[in-house]
């Protein structure tokens, strides 16, 4: 096994550390997939509806909007498509970016008994969250095909382009993850402000009902990095065009740069705070 020995240093090499980074990410890649797998069996362990609990949430909040709307309780401008399509396909592409930023702080946590006592590289549990996050989002998938299907949508060869768009998708979530894992860590207040903004965030971006036409709500989601995400997905599903792809590659592109410095302070403060805590 090889030895590694700490000592103090003036300067950091980003380059060093980035090399580093990427050979503990290839060399813990089995190591991230038992994680995984143990993890997916313990999250639907003793659970009757197994993997149904994987969409529930976003079916649930379609569901709600679907019935709003139905009854006339909110009046939805038109959408272009039928609104169960256009509901649960915003609230399941919501799902899984909330997935993507929570991802690597519950896999962080979930691992915080070992880390302490046992030395291995700490990216195995951020490609192990990567799994996860593919396996549940598959599923998810899959009923989204089927609704599109069902409500007579059908097929487009943009479909074929959904799947990238969702790994952008957890491309931008992990990215913000990345940033709060370390201090989610040390402050659990984090978590909750995590989880009452992104409720807020929810409310203007077009999840469940399109962009205005004109007005501070036209603004505020043309501006939303969120925006963009949901709705060019959205648009290869229903075979729309994507009106905002450019400012959807836009954030991918500056998502890659920020993913490595993410992966970078990631390497650097959680060893210290694994120490903190165990101390």
């Amino acid at each position: 096994m090889e030895t590694k020995i700490y000592q103090k240093q003036n300067t950091v090499s980003i380059l060093k550390l980035f090399k580093e980074s990427v050979k503990d990410i290839v060399s813990s890649r089995f190591l991230a997939k038992q994680l995984a797998v143990r993890d997916i069996k313990a999250q639907y362990r003793q659970s009757f509806l197994g993997i149904i609990w994987a969409f529930v949430t976003p079916l649930t909040t379609a569901f709600v909007w679907i019935f709003l709307n139905g009854t006339g309780t909110v009046k939805i401008t038109d959408t272009g498509v039928p609104y169960p399509v256009y509901a649960f396909s915003g609230t399941l592409l919501w799902s899984i970016i909330v997935d993507a930023i929570n991802s690597p702080t519950q896999s962080t946590l979930a691992a915080k008994g070992i880390m302490s006592k046992i030395n291995f590289p700490k990216e195995a549990l951020i490609i192990s969250g990567i799994y996860k996050l593919l396996f549940n989002s598959s599923v998810k998938i899959l009923l989204l095909v089927v609704f599109v299907f069902f409500y007579g949508v059908g097929y487009h060869n943009s479909l074929l382009l959904f799947p990238f768009a969702i790994l952008g998708a957890i491309l931008f979530g992990t990215t913000i993850g990345l940033f709060l894992t370390p201090i989610g860590l040390l402050y659990k207040d984090i978590a909750k402000i995590v989880t009452v903004g992104l409720g807020l965030v929810m409310y203007v971006t077009p999840v469940v009902y399109s962009v205005p036409k004109e007005g501070v709500m036209k603004t505020i989601m043309e501006w939303n990095p969120f925006a963009p995400l949901i709705l060019t997905t959205r648009d290869f599903v229903i075979g729309a065009e994507p009106l905002y792809l450019s400012y959807f590659l836009g954030i991918i592109v500056i998502c890659i740069p920020l993913l490595i410095l993410g992966l970078l302070f990631y390497r650097i403060s959680i060893p210290i705070i694994v120490e903190r805590m165990s101390a």
